[in-house]
């Protein structure tokens, strides 16, 4: 799910948001965007920070930042709450 944020936030323009069911899936999905990224638009991330853990993975491209979560985080922290009054991509 994506959220438009450039207008209530200064860091960034969109906000995606995911999950996968586990540390396996979530890294699965980290390289999986990584890689579609760079193929199809020449885009590395600036700083990428979580790998350690694979419980939220933070991807930072600049104007886009990519939060890569597992179930479990993704629940705790409901981040789609924080941004309900923004608009949304979903797909």
């Amino acid at each position: 799910m994506g959220f438009y944020v450039g207008d209530v936030l200064g860091i960034a323009d969109w906000f995606v948001v995911t999950s996968g069911a586990n540390g396996r899936q979530v890294k699965a999905i980290v390289d999986n965007i990584e890689e579609w990224l760079f193929v199809h638009h020449g885009l590395r991330p600036i700083r990428v920070e979580g790998l350690d853990s694979l419980s939220w993975v933070l991807m930072d491209y600049g104007a886009i930042i990519v939060h890569v979560f597992d179930h479990q985080t993704r629940s705790y922290y409901e981040l789609e709450r924080l941004w309900k009054d923004v608009p949304r991509l979903v797909r």
